[in-house]
Parts: C-alpha cells; structure tokens; sequence
C-alpha cells in the first residue's frame, strides 16, 4: 500500500478530534485520558534518544473506547519527543481500503498504528490492544467486548509503557537501518 496519499490526507490529533468527535460525548473522554497519561521520566529520556523521524498513522474512531484509552497516549509519547513523531489519524469509516488492509483478526478493529520511516516505508504494525489489556479481558471474560474507555491509573500506566516500548522498537529499527544510516551519513 502506498502509505504517503493516506498520511498526507490523515489529520492530526486534534483536527482529527474535531472532524470526528462528539464535542458532548466523546471529546470530554479523549480530554480526561489526556490529562491522565503520564510519561515519567526515565520514558521522557528514552524519547529524548530518539534521532530518527517517524511517522505514525493511526486508524482510529472517536467513539471508541479502546481509542479513548490508548490514542491519547499515542499523542503524549509525540508530544515527548523533539519532532521526532509526525502522528496523524484516520477515521476508521472514511477510508474502507485502508480499513481493510488495517483489519485485526479479519475485524475492522481500531486503534491500529502503521509506523513508517521518514519516506513513508511501513515498518510495522500494532493494534488494536496491547498485551496487557488483552490479559485484563481475558481474566474477565464474559464481559463487554468493546472497551468503556474507563481504566485505572495503574492500567494507564502499563499500556503507556507498551505503547512506548513499540515505539522504541522501531526508533531502533530506523536508528539501525543500513538505507537511512546510509541517507544520514552516520
């Protein structure tokens, strides 16, 4: 898939809230995961390590609630890093191709984050829960199957660390690249 029209055409975090999101539903959700994400410091100096651009695409709904727990900590992690992140956001019902190339377990399942180099070349995936959420609903299986968007500080936590470590895997991955060592001169 050509990544670089869709990235293009993908909004930012806040844009992407206010074409997408209900201003009396769901933007108080996404505001109050927002104030709650917290990179600690030993993260912030994992961020301030990172040399290589990245972009970052997430497929997303605003009336999700698994996005409501986890996008907005994609948003903090960009937010923590010396322009090292371009994130941007798609609405999952806007563009059904990309939906379907994104689709998690033959679902149109969200939030699902392509990471890319500089270039726009795909260099993972990762979606639509991290491990931890999935050990959480499997110990409580029998419950809802789409997520509240409630969680815990100590769950906020853990999953902003997942986030995190994915994308330090691929900070890793450009930062060692022979192609981009090789464009870089370094």
């Amino acid at each position: 898939m050509d990544w670089k029209p869709i990235f293009e055409e993908a909004l930012p975090y806040k844009k992407f809230l206010e074409a997408h999101g209900d201003r009396q539903r769901d933007l108080p959700r996404w505001r109050n995961v927002y104030e709650q994400v917290m990179i600690t410091p030993e993260q912030q100096s994992v961020l301030a390590g990172f040399k290589r651009l990245m972009r970052v695409l997430c497929l997303a709904g605003a009336w999700c609630g698994d996005c409501v727990s986890q996008c907005p900590i994609l948003q903090r992690i960009c937010e923590s890093t010396d322009c090292k992140i371009d994130l941007r956001f798609i609405d999952r019902d806007v563009r059904s191709d990309v939906t379907e190339e994104l689709s998690v377990c033959a679902g149109k399942r969200v939030p699902v984050v392509v990471f890319m180099t500089e270039d726009y070349h795909e260099c993972g995936r990762y979606g639509d829960r991290t491990l931890s959420r999935y050990r959480q609903m499997a110990s409580e299986l029998g419950g809802a199957a789409c997520s509240s968007g409630i969680t815990t500080a100590d769950q906020l936590a853990t999953v902003t660390r997942e986030w995190l470590n994915e994308f330090e895997r691929i900070q890793y991955m450009l930062r060692t690249s022979a192609r981009l060592r090789q464009i870089h001169g370094d």
